[in-house]
């Protein structure tokens, strides 16, 4: 299927195929610095037209579709809303509060059935000094309306530009017991709340289905979340998927684990420091690819990991 872009420029970059709007990525500056202004995709949609991500939820104003976050760096928070200190909670601290300045489009490429953009960003503390400096890859691809499914990658290369390392954590490292959630973030729209997740389990595992609980922390090539609908009778399904050399002790600065909840609210993120603090140095980088797949129908364990196979990198 083609797709169709427009650009609104300063404000944001839609996609839309066969009357849909698939995505939108929008890059101008929040209203509230507290939320921790950064850009982010939202609305998500199936080739259905149905809604697969949380704007701004009553629980957590700060989440937005898809976006990428820091929660615990250097003592900043990129993720936004309050801040967990450990043996006192949760805190409203805004001196904390990060931001992530859009820089421009180095490359805004759009095909038939693909489009491909590059972004430079900027992380910048709270009192105003660059922390790191971000080049973000995004492409749509993969539209297939047989499949009834379309893919969007997400690629980060983050670069220390200050004078001394950076420290990325989560609240876990903080000392809060699994909430390790921390880099490339989705939240769910509010139906989606006692949604089903579950991995490339074991063959003889009859259970596709997993309680989210099992998966909290645990590591895996991929994760696929799905639920049902409000208002409409319909399931969608979301594949969430690390590219080989994120999982590749060799090549990643560090091992990446799941955070997944859909009680009491749905989200997965590809947490990059769940469980440990790793360092970055000064002038040093780490790169990390992702892909998320938005389909329509409550795929199985067989499908999506047939699906993937189909899908180079």
């Amino acid at each position: 299927m083609t797709i169709q872009v427009t650009h609104t420029h300063g404000e944001r970059i839609t996609v839309r195929s066969g009357g849909v709007e698939l995505l939108s990525y929008v890059y101008a500056p929040d209203p509230d610095p507290f939320e921790a202004r950064k850009p982010y995709i939202h609305p998500l949609r199936t080739l259905a037209g149905h809604q697969v991500s949380g704007y701004r939820p009553n629980d957590h104003r700060w989440h937005k579709g898809l976006q990428m976050t820091a929660s615990h760096l250097s003592g900043q928070n990129f993720w936004g809303g309050n801040c967990y200190v450990h043996g006192e909670g949760y805190l409203r601290l805004p001196e904390r509060v990060g931001s992530m300045r859009h820089d421009g489009f180095s490359v805004l490429d759009v095909e038939d059935d693909r489009l491909s953009l590059a972004e430079e960003l900027t992380w910048i503390e709270n009192g105003g000094q660059e922390w790191a400096r971000e080049e973000r890859g995004i492409t749509v691809h993969s539209v297939d309306e047989e499949a009834g499914s379309w893919a969007l990658d997400w690629s980060i290369r983050l670069t220390n530009i200050r004078d001394e390392p950076l420290h990325f954590g989560s609240p876990t490292t903080a000392g809060r017991e699994m909430a390790g959630y921390t880099g490339l973030q989705w939240r769910g729209p509010r139906d989606f709340t006692g949604g089903a997740a579950f991995g490339p389990d074991d063959e003889d595992d009859e259970d596709d289905e997993k309680d989210t609980g099992e998966l909290m922390g645990t590591q895996g090539p991929w994760l696929a979340f799905t639920a049902e609908h409000d208002d409409v009778d319909a399931h969608s399904t979301l594949v969430f998927a690390h590219a080989p050399e994120n999982l590749d002790k060799a090549s990643a600065i560090h091992d990446s684990h799941w955070f997944v909840r859909s009680e009491p609210i749905p989200t997965v993120a590809f947490s990059w420091a769940f469980f440990e603090e790793f360092e970055l140095a000064p002038g040093a980088s780490f790169t990390y690819r992702y892909r998320v797949v938005v389909a329509d129908g409550a795929w199985d364990r067989d499908r999506v990991a047939t699906h993937l196979k189909g899908l180079t990198w």
